[in-house]
C-alpha cells in the first residue's frame, strides 16, 4: 500500500478546500465519500458519467486540497475523506458542508 502525495493536516489550506468545494462534481465526489466511506476511483468515477482523466483532474484536486486522502493498492486507488484532519484543522466546516449538501443538493 503507497499513499500518494497529500498536505499534513497543519499545511492544509481554508481558501484551497473551499476552491476544491466550490465545484459541483467535487462536491458530488465529496457527499458520496461522506454516505459511503472509501471507494475506489472507478466505483466514485461510474455514475458521475464524465471522462476517466476528468475525473483523475477533481481526485487529484480534492487530495491536493487536503479534503481526501487517496491510497494505491496495485493498480486500484482507494479515497476517502479526512474527516478527522478537517475537523481539527477547521472544527465543523465539513460537517457544515455535508448538512447544507443534504438540505439543497450539489447544485444548491
Amino acid at each position: 500500500m503507497s499513499l500518494l502525495p497529500h498536505p499534513a493536516t497543519e499545511e492544509i489550506q481554508l481558501a484551497e478546500v473551499l476552491r476544491a468545494l466550490a465545484d459541483p462534481v467535487r462536491l458530488e465526489i465529496v457527499d458520496r465519500l461522506s454516505r459511503e466511506g472509501e471507494l475506489t476511483c472507478t466505483g466514485l468515477g461510474s455514475e458521475v458519467g464524465l471522462h476517466k482523466s476528468t475525473m483523475s483532474h477533481h481526485y487529484r484536486i480534492l487530495r491536493e486540497s487536503g479534503l481526501t486522502l487517496t491510497r494505491q493498492e496495485g493498480r486500484r486507488k482507494f479515497i476517502r475523506l479526512r474527516r478527522e484532519d478537517l475537523e481539527k484543522r477547521f472544527p465543523g466546516l465539513l460537517e457544515s458542508v455535508l448538512d447544507a449538501l443534504e438540505r439543497t443538493g450539489p447544485q444548491g
